[in-house]
């Protein structure tokens, strides 16, 4: 039964009235990006926590969450300092030290999330602060041969050896 009329107080456009009937100054809400959205409906509710190895997964540091559980079992993560298992309750503020393919990546946590988001929202819930990787080495690749210039002899074989670095100069075999 809508008769069709405007309620006191309402506007069609939904914004707010004073009691003198006068639009009210707020504003519509700024629009959302999806990203953010995303990583707020990722967010535990509030008093909840969030598990280590669930965390590192969300985030992006490792690749998936039962990873996550085997590098803390192995001792590969540390918070605060200290070996966690992979039920660690995680808290904003914490320094997690987590050893992974040879480097260690050093976050301090800005934002608990739960669920895995983008890489770009998964990079605002942590500040890094890992060192920076070491510099790759400028060695020329050491025998390699020209193509069609068919099987190496056994000299050529030993001089490839020998640049290598897998036999001295001096032996001989």
């Amino acid at each position: 039964m809508a008769s069709g009329r405007v309620s006191e107080g309402a506007d069609t456009d939904g914004g707010a009235h004073t009691q003198d009937g006068t639009a009210a100054d707020t504003a519509p809400a700024a629009p959302v990006a999806p990203d953010v959205a995303a990583a707020d409906a990722a967010r535990p509710a509030s008093g909840e926590t969030v598990r280590i190895d669930s965390w590192i997964w969300s985030v992006r540091l490792v690749k998936t969450r039962s990873m996550g559980a085997t590098a803390c079992r192995g001792g590969h993560v540390r918070v605060n300092g200290e070996r966690v298992k992979p039920a660690y309750a995680v808290r904003v503020g914490d320094e997690v030290r987590l050893r992974n393919a040879g480097l260690e990546r050093v976050v301090v946590v800005k934002r608990l999330i739960r669920k895995r988001v983008g890489p770009p929202v998964a990079a605002e819930c942590y500040v890094d602060n890992s060192p920076p990787p070491p510099p790759r080495e400028a060695v020329a690749p050491a025998g390699i041969r020209d193509r069609g210039t068919g099987r190496p002899t056994k000299r050529d074989r030993r001089d490839m050896e020998r640049l290598r670095g897998l036999t001295g100069p001096d032996d001989a075999s």
